[in-house]
C-alpha cells in the first residue's frame, strides 16, 4: 500500500524549480514535441512511473499521435512504426536510462549523430536526463494518477 509522502515541490520548490529549468532547456533547444513526447513516454515505462505514463500519453494523443503508436512504444523493435530517427531516439532513451546497465554504446550515439547531428543528439540526451528526473520525483513522492 502506498503511503502519503510530502511533494518536493511543497518541502523544496528551489529542487522542483531546478528540475523545471530542464523543461525550459528542452524548450528552447529545438527537440521536436513528438520526439520528446516518446522520450517521455519510453523513458517512464522503462521506470514504471504511472504518473508520467498517463500524463504524457494524453499529451501525446494532444500532440496527434496515434492510439496504436502510443500502445506499441514497449514493443517499437517489433514494429515498422516508427521512424529511422525515432527508433534511434528510442535507442538512445533505452540505454540513458538503464545507464548502469551497458552504458551508451557508440553505435545508438553514432546513429543519433549522424541522422540529427550532435547539437541535436544532445538536446535528445537531455531530454532524457530531464524525464529520468521527473520520473523519479514523482515515484519517490508517490504522485497520485489525475
Amino acid at each position: 500500500m502506498m503511503t502519503k509522502r510530502s511533494l518536493t515541490l511543497d518541502v523544496d520548490p528551489k529542487a522542483y524549480a531546478a528540475v523545471r529549468g530542464l523543461e525550459k532547456y528542452i524548450s528552447e533547444s529545438g527537440l521536436d514535441k513528438i520526439h520528446y513526447k516518446l522520450i517521455k513516454i519510453r523513458a517512464s515505462q522503462l521506470n514504471g512511473c504511472a504518473f508520467c505514463i498517463d500524463k504524457h500519453t494524453k499529451e501525446a494523443r494532444e500532440l496527434g499521435l496515434s492510439e496504436q503508436r502510443i500502445y506499441l512504444l514497449n514493443a517499437w523493435r517489433e514494429t515498422a512504426l516508427y521512424t529511422e530517427e525515432e527508433r534511434a531516439i528510442l535507442a538512445l532513451t533505452e540505454e540513458v536510462t538503464f545507464i548502469a546497465d551497458k552504458g551508451v554504446c557508440n553505435e545508438s550515439y553514432n546513429k543519433a549523430v549522424e541522422l540529427f547531428g550532435e547539437l541535436y543528439t544532445k538536446a535528445i540526451v537531455m531530454g532524457i536526463v530531464t524525464i529520468n528526473a521527473w520520473n523519479r520525483i514523482a515515484i519517490t513522492d508517490h504522485w497520485p494518477l489525475k
